[in-house]
């Protein structure tokens, strides 16, 4: 039986954190592509679909995507033949910008869907945890980051009940909160992370009936980040990365709190005509 698989997303899916060959020299995935140096959970799912089937793996991911950018960017990639499979997964780096539309996401992510869907696939896609835990964000930051990303899984829980097909939910998966689960950035996945998204799918897929021989491998061959290594990343990239976001996301998590403690328009006319 052969089986296409097509993958759509961002630097998760082109494989960031998980580098070939358990290496860890490169940690940045700044414009990573895939199969460049990183292997990730899409490929270790179509490697493990190729135990049992014929496969056709494309991969038109790329670091950085968002909702917008995997709509007019990859969907037309894919080209307009048959897929059987087709992996939807983005929206977090939309919730780190100033730009986040979540009517302009939920408009997007439902015509990748009805698009895939409508050519026979079988639509895999996540609901994401909550990345500022992981991250280590203040409360103040962390809050509006995650009525961010609850708003990007609304939309994914809306075209799980539309388009059906396998939908994981990453909050349901204690180790997602565990330090070994994530590469060095705590952005991206580390090996382990990467393998546990493969099974995780693979898993559903057998339950549906898909054959898999042989399921994605949990063992890793590297090591998980060091205590220095991470003291080193955040020197270096993580401190810089959170200063240039926070331009993003400050102003709006200030506006938040604040709006917390602001009375609502209408107060001072009750209060009158009380």
């Amino acid at each position: 039986m052969s089986l296409h698989y097509v993958a759509l997303g961002d630097s998760t899916t082109v494989g960031v954190g998980d580098p070939l060959y358990g290496s860890t020299t490169d940690l940045s995935g700044a414009g990573a592509r895939p199969g460049e140096g990183w292997r990730g959970w899409a490929s270790l799912l179509a490697d493990s679909l190729g135990s049992s089937h014929r496969v056709t793996f494309s991969n038109y991911a790329t670091s950085g995507a968002t909702v917008s950018q995997v709509t007019a960017d990859q969907m037309p990639e894919t080209g307009d033949g048959p897929i059987d499979l087709a992996s939807l997964i983005v929206g977090v780096n939309d919730t780190l910008r100033s730009t986040f539309d979540a009517g302009q996401i939920r408009d997007c992510l439902h015509q990748c869907a009805a698009q895939l869907t409508a050519r026979g696939a079988l639509l895999l896609t996540v609901r994401f945890h909550d990345h500022g835990q992981v991250f280590g964000l203040p409360s103040w930051l962390r809050r509006p980051l995650w009525n961010r990303i609850e708003q990007v899984n609304a939309v994914y829980d809306d075209l799980f009940l539309r388009y059906g097909g396998i939908r994981l939910d990453m909050a349901d998966y204690p180790e997602v909160y565990r330090r070994d689960f994530w590469s060095v950035d705590r952005l991206h996945p580390g090996e382990r992370g990467h393998r546990r998204l493969a099974r995780s799918f693979a898993d559903e897929l057998a339950a549906r009936g898909v054959r898999i021989d042989v399921p994605p491998d949990l063992s890793c061959a590297g090591e998980p980040p060091s205590r220095w290594a991470d003291a080193v990343w955040m020197v270096k990239e993580g401190v810089p990365w959170l200063g240039r976001r926070a331009g993003d996301l400050t102003p709006w998590a200030a506006r938040m709190v604040l709006g917390q403690f602001r009375p609502p328009a209408d107060a001072g006319v009750q209060r009158l005509r009380a």
